[in-house]
């Protein structure tokens, strides 16, 4: 039998069914992973946390509901909302150009930094490569306690050919140069206006911006991966390569405070929302598309989401939907790199569909 914590927050409200909630938990408790945090949002019921598995296999720690984990690309979502909030007070523009900002850094045979805008590189529709896809990135392990640069991540990129994939093609290059020109406009870096204009305003206390620390605030989510075999504890990283790609720390409830304020309007005026929502055709999953750092999924007739998945090499994972209202949200942590992944998408498409 799974592992499984009961729901914890106001399930006690009028009119809450946490039917739905226990059903999923249920379901994500045969999906493989070896823990998943669950945090979930309805008008009716609020906001719910619980935990499926292990948060620690070596300790026996179940997962609770409230464990820090690493959000790697919902990340993205984070920062694209940095750019529109600039974007509203007039310090920025989404057609500006990457040499408007960072003038001369991209400039080779194949990438011309003249003629990519900030729109393009917040929809991965700018024609650069993926920096992970250097040869500096084949050996898993080699850097794991590096400190490594965003500019020096892009120059990687740089060096590869352009991907086959058009006009959408995915890289993880685009957001931290994102990051590198935020920093432009701003003066300060990625993670401080993070903090300044999403965490503090909206009292997220279980995000952080990690910087070059390579454990996570306590209690963690330890993440697995599987190699030769053997299950291994790769929690510790240095994941400063990953900035503005991927770097944050949080939890179940951060992320779903985040994404419902994100959607209701909180944190963007209406235009720039709209901007966030206007969408191109991602080849990569089924009748996928793609914003400004999010993903638009339509669960089932009649109903369109919002959310951004997330994978690190340390073996954590997030899968997350928000209606567009912000009323109802799911977030799932989830520490394992192998899993029944179907099964976990289908399980939060049922979930967000019928929580109420």
């Amino acid at each position: 039998m799974p592992l499984l914590t009961a729901p914890v927050a106001s399930a006690g409200a009028p009119g809450c069914d946490t039917k739905p909630f226990r059903t999923a938990l249920a379901e994500l408790g045969t999906a493989g992973a070896s823990g998943v945090s669950v945090t979930v949002k309805s008008p009716r019921c609020g906001v719910l946390s619980a935990g499926v598995g292990l948060a620690d296999l070596r300790t026996g720690r179940a997962v609770v509901g409230d464990e820090h984990s690493r959000i790697a690309s919902n990340t993205k979502t984070w920062v694209a909302t940095v750019v529109l909030q600039l974007v509203g007070e007039g310090r920025l523009r989404l057609d500006d150009t990457v040499d408007r900002h960072l003038p001369g850094l991209i400039r080779t045979e194949h990438y011309d930094g003249r003629t990519i805008t900030v729109r393009q590189l917040l929809q991965h529709t700018s024609g650069l490569p993926d920096y992970l896809e250097a040869p500096f990135w084949e050996d898993e392990t080699a850097h794991r306690w590096d400190h490594i640069e965003p500019l020096e991540t892009v120059r990687q990129a740089l060096t590869l050919p352009p991907p086959t994939d058009k006009p959408f093609s995915y890289s993880n290059t685009n957001t931290n140069l994102v990051g590198l020109i935020v920093a432009e406009v701003t003066g300060r870096d990625i993670g401080t206006e993070i903090r300044q204009r999403i965490v503090k305003p909206l009292g997220l206390r279980g995000t952080s911006w990690p910087g070059d620390r390579t454990t996570l605030p306590e209690p963690d989510l330890r993440g697995y991966v599987q190699r030769d075999g053997k299950v291994l504890d790769w929690t510790e990283w240095n994941v400063s390569a990953a900035d503005a790609s991927g770097a944050l720390v949080s939890t179940g409830a951060d992320v779903t405070v985040f994404w419902s304020a994100l959607m209701s309007g909180k944190l963007l005026a209406p235009a720039q929302l709209a901007e966030m929502k206007r969408t191109v055709p991602d080849p990569t999953v089924p009748d996928g598309r793609y914003g400004l750092g999010v993903e638009r999924y339509a669960p089932s007739p009649g109903l369109v989401t919002w959310g951004h998945g997330g994978f690190m090499e340390t073996g954590h994972k997030l899968r997350n939907a928000v209606t567009g209202d912000g009323r109802r949200a799911v977030t799932l942590l989830i520490g394992s790199e192998e899993f029944d992944e179907d099964k976990v998408d289908a399980t939060l498409r049922t979930l967000i569909r019928d929580l109420r």
